[in-house]
């Protein structure tokens, strides 16, 4: 069986796991603190701002349209599964 790393290999969760575990020399090279970075988060929300309003302006009336009519469908095909009996 192979030998397995004293490392541990998730996430550190807080200030005070990061401290322990770098006492104890287990702080691998790569760890991580839990959370998400907010330049990511800024960046990506710039970008969701504009998707919607850049891809309407870009389809014709008939996309809209098909768009819409296979949304309808997906939408009371998942309500008729539903309501219908099981037995």
């Amino acid at each position: 069986m192979p030998q397995r790393s004293s490392i541990s290999r998730k996430p550190i969760g807080t200030l005070e796991e990061l401290l322990k575990a770098m006492a104890e020399g287990k702080v691998p090279p790569n760890f991580q603190i839990e959370g998400k970075n907010p330049a990511a988060v800024a960046l990506g929300r710039k970008g969701g701002l504009k998707g919607g309003r850049a891809r309407a302006a870009s389809l014709t009336a008939e996309q809209r349209l098909n768009i819409a009519r296979k949304a309808a469908a997906a939408r009371w095909s998942a309500k008729a599964s539903k309501s219908e009996p099981k037995g």
